[in-house]
């Protein structure tokens, strides 16, 4: 057995080497354990189920210019035409596109304003009796509103009466009841529940306390500018977008179509800080991985070439390689493992920063144990191949007097 303390007194007689490689291995398991579980976060975030056939539905907007049309009619005759075209499920005019980080939302309360009650922050879809069709998410209790409960307003003096909502936004109204039949209300408007929806993502997936909680409003009310949604049949959304322009011009030209952009991509889009930051995070692991395993390395063949006398010399007492060997992983292993000590510590602390400053989740302890231990068999790797140069070293050059 090697003893533990001629190899401690050997490091403290070289021991800005030894220290500046305990600081790398400690920022190491600082910064990899919080950037892994940065990374987990993002992935489960950028992969969570939306509700939506992303794949099957694609979006684009009208600008009108002409001043001979009534837009409601057009975007009735608009919307019947898609409808109509090969491939096409279900198409609707809507207010906000899902997924796009832009729309619109407002508290929905248990009593009219001016009275205190209870408030719950969601957003809001304008869109006519199609749109639960169009978004293909599931209605889980109740029933879709008929057309004749669409409001068709020109100047917004129209308020609906009826609406569906999700899951989670009335279980956060009504927690423990069943939310269907209830009245919520916008403002000072009642509006009533006809219907549930299950899983429907909202406009901004990276506002945690809104995500999931939407309501779909009857109500047709279009400008100048407005914005149609189409699901198309599983595959031929291609072959539909291609058509859209054509068909939009000649069913009226004095307008403009814009930005024609399928649902996935507009959600790409969206996170592509996320997806950017993520790819960051990798590299920067991969760095200092590779950074300290060559500190570890180059230390290692550092103390070699500093110890080739007295290796040269044990070799010539008799010592055997697997002796050699061992004392270099020893000593490194000491390093490491008083590293990872100040490490663990530094990782928790960034971890509770980061929560603080960065609404980052709270940094589970696992990532921060099977990063040390990542690290720790890391250094175990790249202290080998040195140490096995070392045993190899021949005691009658290494004893020769220089």
């Amino acid at each position: 057995m090697l003893e533990i303390k001629p190899i401690f007194n050997a490091l403290l007689r070289s021991k800005v080497g030894a220290v500046l490689l305990l600081i790398q291995i400690a920022i190491t398991t600082a910064i990899v354990s919080n950037a892994a579980f940065i990374i987990k976060d993002r992935l489960d975030y950028l992969n969570q189920p939306t509700g939506y056939e992303e794949e099957n539905i694609f979006k684009f907007n009208v600008m009108t210019f002409g001043t001979d049309v009534d837009l409601i009619q057009q975007v009735d005759l608009d919307e019947q035409m898609l409808r109509a075209m090969p491939g096409v499920v279900d198409a609707v005019q809507i207010s906000a596109v899902p997924l796009s980080g832009g729309g619109s939302s407002t508290g929905f309360r248990l009593k009219p304003v001016p009275e205190k009650s209870k408030s719950v922050n969601a957003s809001y879809f304008e869109t006519d009796e199609h749109g639960l069709n169009t978004l293909g998410v599931n209605l889980i209790a109740g029933r879709n509103f008929t057309e004749d409960e669409v409001v068709l307003n020109r100047d917004y003096s129209k308020f609906p009466k009826v609406a569906l909502a999700t899951k989670a936004l009335m279980d956060d109204l009504y927690p423990g009841e069943d939310g269907l039949g209830k009245v919520i209300y916008m403002g000072d408007q009642p509006l009533t529940i006809v219907g549930i929806i299950g899983m429907m993502k909202g406009p901004w997936l990276k506002i945690e306390n809104r995500k999931d909680k939407s309501v779909l409003l009857p109500t047709v009310s279009p400008g100048k500018l407005h914005q149609f949604l189409v699901r198309t049949e599983p595959g031929r959304r291609a072959e539909v977008m291609k058509q859209i322009e054509s068909a939009m011009h000649s069913n009226y030209a004095k307008r403009v179509i814009q930005d024609l952009t399928g649902l996935d991509v507009k959600k790409a889009d969206y996170v592509a800080e996320d997806r950017l930051m993520m790819r960051m995070l990798v590299i920067l692991i991969s760095v200092l991985v590779l950074v300290t395993a060559l500190g570890i390395f180059g230390l290692t063949l550092f103390n070699i070439n500093k110890r080739t006398k007295q290796i040269g010399t044990r070799r010539a007492l008799g010592a055997r390689k697997s002796a050699i060997i061992s004392y270099f992983v020893v000593e490194n292993s000491l390093i490491c493992i008083a590293g990872l000590v100040l490490g663990v510590c530094g990782a928790v602390l960034l971890g509770q920063q980061l929560m603080a400053n960065y609404s980052v989740p709270a940094l589970s302890n696992w990532y921060v144990a099977i990063t040390a231990v990542a690290v720790f068999v890391m250094s175990l790797l790249a202290v080998i191949g040195p140490a096995r140069r070392a045993a190899n070293i021949d005691p009658s050059i290494a004893t020769r007097t220089i």
